[in-house]
């Protein structure tokens, strides 16, 4: 674990370089490992989406997922069961929103589950002090320090100065190339604009599949009382 004092905050303004944009979604239900199967499927019919930066496409997520911190013990035969309320959210550079809108009324199979993309509200990436990953690609036999010494210089490299970092909880996901192995990955004390600099840029080679993908949260703190007190549930 990295962990420095709090240095004083600038002044910064969130731009709309980078931005998610949070679509409605018709979809009853979704294998709670579909990684892969949405990015595939997106992909596919989206080719747009492999050919430009900025791009990552957020999984989706169902009431009770503990921000990704508790997993199920089984999730490659768990179903998430969607609500109305659900949201699938893509994280684009402005420039592509003309590409984006093209989404509107695209039917995906995902795994044989039928999903429905509708309109979209455009959100602001939100520079707050703590950003976490619930899924950053690592090597299976990697520790939590072997995970947080491999992406220090990539973080780094972005100008941001770590003061803490912190990894969580393993998981695998499964591809048609044998699982991928991920960890939970969370900084804090980040000036604002370290936080959208982070956010915008993600880290690894898999965001299209939903790994390195940043968003604020509560803090270290919250994910100490979260573990402590909930019990495993799927996403």
């Amino acid at each position: 674990m990295y962990w420095k004092e709090k240095s004083e905050e600038k002044t910064f303004e969130v731009t709309d370089e980078v931005i998610d944009l949070s679509f409605k979604i018709k979809c009853k239900s979704l294998p709670l490992d579909h990684a892969w199967a949405l990015s595939h499927a997106l992909t596919e019919a989206q080719p747009w989406l492999k050919g430009h930066k900025h791009i990552a496409i957020h999984l989706i997520h169902g009431a009770g997922s503990a921000n990704g911190w508790i997993r199920p013990n089984n999730p490659e035969n768990e179903l998430l069961h969607l609500s109305r309320r659900a949201r699938f959210t893509l994280r684009i550079h402005k420039a592509q929103l003309n590409l984006a809108e093209s989404l509107n009324g695209l039917e995906l199979n995902i795994d044989g589950h039928a999903l429905l993309i509708e309109s979209f509200k455009s959100q602001l990436l939100v520079p707050q002090e703590t950003i976490f990953s619930r899924y950053v690609t690592t090597e299976a036999e990697f520790s939590e320090d072997d995970f947080l010494n491999s992406y220090a210089p990539q973080i780094e490299a972005l100008g941001i100065n770590i003061k803490k970092m912190m990894g969580g909880m393993q998981h695998n996901f499964q591809t048609p190339n044998g699982p991928l192995a991920t960890r939970s990955l969370m900084l804090a004390d980040l000036e604002k604009e370290e936080s959208i600099i982070l956010q915008q840029h993600g880290l690894g080679q898999q965001q299209l599949m939903g790994m390195g993908i940043f968003l604020p949260h509560k803090g270290i703190s919250a994910v100490k009382e979260t573990s402590e007190s909930l019990p495993m549930m799927p996403e």
